[in-house]
């Protein structure tokens, strides 16, 4: 057994304290390996940076030597000792779903990034016993006696964050005999009967997607910030869940926010939690895993996660077609579209997968993948008269690879899908999965069959429209975020990062739209901005086509729908 003790000291200081007893040494040196990342998010993490003053000693506390061998990876000489006690201390000051953070309230931990696993012992049983104040609750999908929690073995361990606060409410909700548990740590004010009553229904519609759960209970975490924030973070038997503000948990954005980030992480208790590729089966914590299928354990939970909310009817038709026009917009409104594919940028996820990274290099395993298991979706429909969909290709993925503990090659998920449809996809793989590409090709014949009408509407903000750039507002400051290739903006030499602060000489507070609407009939006009700490002055003008370089999605149902296409959009709402 390996066993952690988790304490504070001073709980402003945001450092929590770490005991590891380690028992039945057998050996003259042992190695401890800290995790360089974490399942969920596919980039190192390197956690060893928040590792502070680590101290090894054995049974009759005399302290032992150490080196380390890499930056997260520490070799102990413990020649005649018996047993070790390592102490540490663990920064945690980074409030999401997936990180550590202390303070006078509460500890909350992913074990992933802060407790080290004896090389080789990964299979022992694992306990973390929390020295916590009387008041404190423990929210957590491990074992629990008292304030101890036990892990099987390694594995278990870094799947289970763990909350213990002064301030959790939980309630229950039971589909199909397994418990759900709903814990909220922070301000807020849960309406109970409507949380329950929505994910009772789109969890009793997962449970019938799959035919039946991998676990025998699961644990909804969520930390509810004061601000404006939207996280989660998927594990064996629960997830954690940022989101805020608080005192907006019911109002329309952030209930929605709620139930739509709740149902992807659920579905991922089946899609990577359970189903996994093969290059991720077992994890290997010291080192990237490269993968190609993130489209599949990303991109499909995407595409049900939403999907999912509008066949259990939680979401309206309206509401699911919002969420899909945004993925539309993201993937239209990427350049990096035309640089890589999205097998190619599943496998430089680790590069530079979770933050905005340089313009127009790549896309997005997310919001390409969800397209693509949409198109892959329908046309498997289309090809069987609509007796089979993509649900077919994730059930065979649950039963002959996730139960039988096999990973899947990207090989493996063509010719599930070819098998579900019955006919060669080679080419549609081989154009959308793993070439760089515009979907309007693939996209427009799946909306056409399920009597979808997809406009490309005019932008109202002219920046976008008529010049070709994209802005963040920071306070008062307009700041460019996106400027589209060979755009009016582009030309005139406008960037990532510049500061708009005026347009013909009128200050710019918030209002850029409103001013370029004003001068909207002028050919040209002055914009003024910082860039490099240097002001800058230039002359816009339009574009002599009169293109439109951002543009809104917009989804409706075909006025003159046929009976077929009415059938078929009724058919792929239940699958």
């Amino acid at each position: 057994m390996i066993k952690y003790t988790f304490f504070q000291k001073n709980p402003a200081s945001h450092y929590v304290y770490i005991d590891m007893h380690i028992e039945h040494i057998k050996s003259d040196t042992i190695q401890l390996q800290l995790p360089s990342w974490r399942p969920g998010r596919y980039e190192l993490g390197n956690f060893a940076k928040n590792v502070k003053k680590v101290d090894v000693f054995d049974e009759n506390g005399k302290n032992l030597t150490y080196h380390k061998k890499t930056k997260d990876l520490w070799e102990i000489n413990c020649k005649g000792a018996k047993a070790l006690k390592v102490t540490y201390s663990y920064y945690s000051a980074e409030l999401n779903a997936g990180a550590c953070y202390a303070d006078i309230n509460q500890i909350y931990m992913n074990p992933v990034h802060c407790c080290f696993y004896v090389v080789g012992r990964e299979k022992e049983e694992h306990v973390v016993e929390l020295q916590i104040p009387a008041n404190y609750k423990i929210a957590c999908s491990l074992k629990q006696n008292g304030n101890s929690l036990t892990a099987v073995d390694f594995d278990e361990l870094t799947e289970s964050p763990f909350i213990a606060s002064n301030c959790l409410q939980t309630q229950t909700y039971e589909v199909n005999k397994v418990k759900f548990y709903l814990h909220f740590n922070g301000e807020c004010k849960p309406e109970w009967q409507k949380i329950k009553t929505d994910f009772e229904k789109f969890t009793n519609y997962q449970l019938k997607f799959w035919g039946e759960f991998p676990f025998d209970e699961y644990h909804f975490l969520f930390q509810i910030t004061p601000f404006k924030f939207y996280h989660g973070v998927e594990h064996f038997k629960n997830t954690v869940i940022a989101l805020g503000p608080g005192y907006d948990l019911h109002q329309a954005k952030v209930y929605e926010d709620l139930l739509g980030v709740s149902c992807h992480e659920l579905f991922h208790a089946w899609n990577i939690k359970t189903i996994r590729p093969k290059e991720m089966l077992p994890y290997d914590y010291t080192k990237e895993n490269y993968a190609e299928t993130g489209f599949v354990y990303e991109g499909f939970t995407t595409y049900y996660g939403d999907k999912n909310l509008f066949s259990s009817d939680v979401f309206t038709q309206e509401q699911y077609f919002e969420t899909l026009e945004e993925r539309l917009d993201k993937h239209f409104n990427n350049f990096g579209r035309y640089n890589l594919s999205v097998a190619e940028s599943s496998w430089d996820n680790w590069l530079d997968g979770y933050v905005p990274g340089v313009p127009y290099r790549k896309t997005s395993i997310y919001d390409e993948g969800n397209l693509i298991a949409f198109m892959l979706d329908v046309m498997i429909m289309e090809a069987t008269q609509n007796k089979r969909s993509l649900r077919d290709v994730c059930r065979k993925l649950y039963n002959d690879f996730g139960k039988k503990n096999i990973g899947y090659a990207k090989e493996n998920i063509i010719a599930l899908c070819e098998e579900a449809a019955g006919k060669d996809l080679k080419e549609f793989f081989t154009k959308f999965v793993f070439s760089a590409n515009d979907f309007d090709e693939g996209l427009t014949p799946c909306f056409n069959y399920l009597g979808i009408d997809f406009q490309k509407t005019q932008n109202q903000n002219l920046s976008d429209r008529d010049f070709g750039f994209k802005t963040v507002e920071h306070g008062h400051i307009t700041k460019v975020s996106l400027v589209a290739p060979y755009s009016p903006s582009w030309k005139a030499g406008l960037f990532n990062n510049d500061d708009i602060i005026a347009v013909n000489g009128i200050a710019v507070r918030s209002n850029l739209n409103h001013l370029l609407n004003y001068y909207s009939n002028e050919k040209s006009l002055e914009l003024s901005i910082i860039s490099q700490e240097k002001l800058r002055t230039f002359v816009l003008q339009k574009d002599e086509k009169g293109r439109t370089w951002f543009f809104k999605s917009k989804l409706s149902i075909l006025s003159q729908s046929t009976e077929k296409q009415k059938d078929s959009f009724n058919t792929w709402k239940t699958f």
